[in-house]
């Protein structure tokens, strides 16, 4: 297959993400061996660090593949999106609903973290925001899959908070999500976690890991992780199409991120593939500092803005 296939009336580079993911996937598993071998606080800190910024190249390369641009051929695109995940660790069935789920409900009434109406739990707002900014929303996922491996059949996911939800379910946007969940088939959402199960494993037995370094690597992708994960939508309008960011970053930042931070773009047109996004911003589309909305989010959750909320 040509570095370049056309796919959907776009250029899928999928030669250059198979050789990033080979990369990616060395470098972190380089990077964890470091953290776990070497006794220099200093090394292991500039290890974790090294490894926070790389597993958000993972987890680009695994967006491109739940977008199926990964690669043209699908079942290339499939195995890298599974390869990627394992690396989170998550599951790549699972995360595709979950993420499609995300374009549906972004910035409406379902989806608006950033924001609380009069009728809505300020508390639970918050601790819902600031479990983004500090990491632990990262921890979900890979907690999730678990639970979700041993109770699948045992529970109705959809109506895990009632027939039609609850207060709690729509304000967290759970509902939205437990519902996506079950147009998955539970023997490949099964496998899927089993597969990032099994390769962390083999990472874990094969490069001998230490609990301390596994977790301060982890720990560090969580919190650069989730930082991102709302500041490409924080403040932003409140429209499906137009409620994200291009954020401005350093080169180098936007280049382990594969372009991640036009999201603008990307959520006006999620079939564009990260190496095609800067050529799709448009004149006066803002362009605000990562920085700039990131410290404004620690502030936290701000009222609707009257014209919504009338």
């Amino acid at each position: 297959m040509s570095n370049s296939a056309t796919q959907a009336g776009h250029a899928v580079p999928g030669t250059l993400n198979i050789t990033i993911l080979f990369g990616t996937a060395t470098g972190m598993a380089s990077l964890l061996w470091t953290a776990s071998h070497v006794h220099s606080p200093l090394v292991v800190l500039a290890a974790a660090i090294a490894f926070s910024f790389l597993g958000n190249t993972a987890y680009s390369l695994m967006h491109e593949a739940v977008h199926r641009h990964f690669h043209a051929n699908g079942a290339v695109n499939e195995i890298a999106g599974r390869i990627a995940a394992a690396f989170f660790p998550t599951a790549f069935s699972l995360q595709r609903v979950f993420h499609l789920a995300h374009h549906r409900n972004n910035r409406t009434d379902n989806e608006r973290f950033d924001y609380y109406a009069e009728d809505e739990n300020r508390f639970i707002k918050r601790v819902q925001w600031y479990c983004i900014l500090t990491g632990l929303y990262w921890l979900i996922s890979p907690l999730f899959c678990i639970i979700y491996f041993i109770t699948a059949e045992l529970l109705r996911w959809r109506n895990l908070f009632g027939a039609n939800g609850t207060w709690f379910s729509r304000q967290t946007s759970a509902q939205e999500f437990l519902e996506a969940l079950e147009t998955v088939p539970v023997w490949q959402a099964r496998l899927d976690i089993l597969t990032s199960v099994a390769m962390q494993a083999l990472l874990i037995w094969g490069l001998d890991l230490s609990l301390a370094g596994w977790l301060v690597c982890y720990a560090a992708f969580a919190l650069n992780w989730s930082s991102l994960q709302y500041t490409d939508h924080a403040f932003s309008d409140l429209d499906r199409h137009e409620g994200a960011w291009n954020l401005k970053v350093s080169p180098l930042t936007r280049a382990l991120f594969l372009n991640y931070h036009y999201h603008l773009v990307h959520h006006r047109d999620p079939s564009i593939p990260w190496t095609e996004l800067p050529a799709h911003v448009r004149t006066g589309d803002p362009n605000p500092r990562f920085w700039d909305i990131y410290w404004q989010m620690w502030r936290g959750p701000r009222p609707l803005p009257a014209e919504k909320n009338g």
